[in-house]
């Protein structure tokens, strides 16, 4: 018996890459919806509730719209935009957020996806204040770049176009980013971050960066706890590879494209234990675990399947 997906926004960035993902694939069937009853109601309600899951790649209201529609105790529901990842009764899709996550994830009907900035932050600072080693008061700032996939078919026609932005350019000049609520919640923060996010000319990839002060932190922990802290939470996990302390301490910088168009969760902890500061880092794929592939392993584990399982490992 296969599971019955639906991919509601399947014509958007992301939708492409989850169907290119779930592409072949006999344990799964994809449902449609024909050319010539797109714009039908009856036809997307039709799909929505024969879908064992839904995974939704649209528009906040859309989204909202669309869980509304589905009338049936069953169907289960992925949502990828910023619509319910907060939301009473929804799951956070961040399988490796803390230990037992996966499971409560596994029992679960409605699934909110992570944010792609938000996945690199969760995944530098979530073990440290379980660990005890960042309090939930304390000053968190967050920073590092994005590929210009990563606003959608307009920022893409904008970089793609005549006249395109420069090489760098920050965004989000405000301090109120939509992320920031999930950012904030999923940490165990008291205090939003400070988030200085920036978009880059390349189509796809992205660094997140946590900088800390050790030396001012309760305890003064030095770079190998912190590492080992990371490290931990993430042993053995077949898409989050935290480098080596030697490994990090070779490298003289991590490239936007680090881990390529895949569904990789690289980390890394650059720190001087005489100055006692560190730089956290992660490297996605803002289309990856960053959105698509963070989407597909959802599915996997709502489904039962292995969690690799048409990801790009």
């Amino acid at each position: 018996m296969t599971t019955k997906v639906f991919i509601d926004g399947g014509h958007g960035t992301t939708g492409i890459e989850i169907a290119e993902r779930l592409a072949g694939r006999p344990e799964l069937t994809l449902l449609t919806v024909p050319q010539e009853r797109r714009r039908d109601p009856g036809a997307r309600a039709e799909a929505l509730n024969g879908a064992d899951v839904v995974i939704l790649c649209l528009p906040d209201d859309a989204a909202r719209e669309a869980v509304a529609l589905i009338d049936n105790g069953t169907t289960r529901v992925i949502d990828a935009s910023t619509a319910h990842r907060v939301s009473a009764g929804w799951t956070y899709g961040f399988p490796e957020l803390e230990p037992g996550h996966r499971e409560t994830l596994a029992r679960s009907r409605f699934v909110a996806n992570p944010g792609c900035w938000p996945t690199g932050f969760l995944a530098l600072v979530r073990p440290l204040v379980l660990g005890g080693l960042l309090p939930a008061d304390w000053p968190v700032t967050l920073s590092g770049a994005s590929g210009y996939s990563g606003g959608g078919k307009a920022m893409i026609a904008e970089y793609e176009g005549s006249g395109a932005p420069g090489a760098f350019r920050p965004y989000g000049l405000t301090l109120a980013h939509k992320h920031l609520p999930e950012m904030q919640k999923y940490a165990g923060l008291a205090h939003a971050p400070i988030f200085a996010p920036a978009v880059a000319n390349v189509y796809r990839g992205m660094i997140v960066e946590v900088p800390l002060h050790l030396h001012a932190l309760p305890g003064a922990p030095s770079v190998a706890q912190v590492h080992e802290a990371i490290a931990s939470a993430y042993a053995g996990s077949p898409i989050v590879r935290v480098a080596a302390a030697e490994e990090s301490a070779a490298m003289s910088g991590v490239a936007i494209e680090h881990v390529g168009a895949t569904d990789r969760l690289e980390l890394f902890v650059f720190g001087n234990e005489a100055s006692g500061q560190v730089r956290l880092v992660a490297a996605l794929d803002n289309l990856g675990k960053g959105a698509a592939g963070a989407a597909v392993q959802n599915l996997n584990i709502l489904a039962g399947l292995p969690e690799t399982a048409g990801l790009r490992v």
